[in-house]
């Protein structure tokens, strides 16, 4: 097995090799761009990474890998459209460095391109993949709407919050590591243990960016701290905090999650109080370990060595412990 930095550094020499150009260039740029301004590259690397657990060289896995990160990137593209982001990993986002109708041509040409790189394995790994990829595709689109409908409602659950975030973060991240399993061959069992396994890690890394957009580093943490709250997100936290509230310490969130001031700092070390308080941040923390150990019960149905199912637990533990 390679490690972690080493699934990285094959996949961004694969990646750069990959010169996506055509015409015209204001369809292909952007793509080329996105697709440069790094990040943690997480989902193509759970792909290669699964290929080896599962005995293939994981080079083979690279187109795969490579469709994963264009179609994540793709919904990136059309997320910062969605919210009107005018940052991107610290770089204007495709809509300001162009245009929004150039973002959404563009990203629709991602998820065609991205479809385009399993027609490099035999067909019927290619049918194999195209049906979890199609699965997914539409699941990740259907988690987006839920997103985008919960800015309205006031009445969201922690049920209904917990099937979007599969659905627009989670579903992915286990499609990346099935897809991983079906290039190596390995049975259907190992696949769909894989895949629960990818699921439940991915809730768990979404409540976690949760957590972390509240209580991270600033130094460590890529984005600015508190986002979600100043721009009024229904988070874990916020509805866990409405679960545990008092009616007046409800009314209090209530209040400042209707208010848009100046300066953020006060209201969100206010709310930032609150979550605290009613033990809401506690009950996020318990619920991304959950979560997470959820995801290692489901590795004792893998038919693998201990030593792989070691590898994939450490990558789970190092994913809770993060601080990006």
């Amino acid at each position: 097995m390679h490690s972690i930095s080493e699934y990285q550094d094959g996949f961004i020499d694969y990646l750069e090799s990959q010169k996506i150009v055509g015409e015209p260039k204001s369809l292909y740029e952007p793509i080329q761009y996105i697709l440069s301004l790094g990040g943690k590259r997480i989902r193509p690397v759970l792909t290669l990474m699964v290929a080896e657990v599962f005995d293939l060289e994981y080079k083979k896995a690279l187109p795969a890998a490579f469709a994963v990160e264009v179609f994540h990137n793709f919904s990136l593209v059309h997320d910062d459209i969605i919210d009107d982001a005018p940052l991107r990993r610290g770089k204007e986002t495709v809509h300001e460095k162009w245009n929004i109708n150039t973002g959404i041509l563009s990203g629709d040409a991602m998820l065609i391109l991205a479809y385009q790189y399993f027609e490099q394995y035999e067909p019927v790994i290619f049918q194999a993949l195209a049906k979890i990829f199609s699965k997914t595709a539409l699941e990740v689109c259907e988690g987006q709407q839920w997103d985008v409908d919960f800015e309205n409602r006031d009445d969201v659950t922690i049920p209904e919050y917990l099937k979007m975030i599969e659905y627009k973060t989670a579903v992915l991240v286990g499609a990346a590591m099935k897809m991983g399993a079906i290039i190596a061959e390995t049975s259907i069992e190992n696949c769909e243990a894989i895949y629960d396994f990818g699921l439940n890690l991915g809730i768990a890394f979404q409540l976690q960016d949760d957590y972390l957009d509240a209580f991270g580093d600033p130094e460590t943490f890529g984005k600015q701290v508190g986002g979600d709250i100043i721009e009024n997100k229904k988070t874990y936290l916020y509805l866990k905090t409405l679960q545990f509230a008092t009616p007046e310490v409800k009314e209090q969130l209530l209040h400042l999650y209707s208010i848009q001031p100046t300066d953020n700092s006060e209201k969100i070390n206010s709310v930032k109080e609150i979550f605290n308080h009613t033990g809401a941040s506690k009950a996020t923390q318990e619920a991304i370990k959950e979560y997470t150990f959820k995801a290692f019960e489901t590795l004792e149905k893998l038919n693998i060595g201990q030593d792989k199912k070691a590898v994939l637990k450490a990558f789970g533990e190092n994913l809770m412990g993060r601080k990006v």
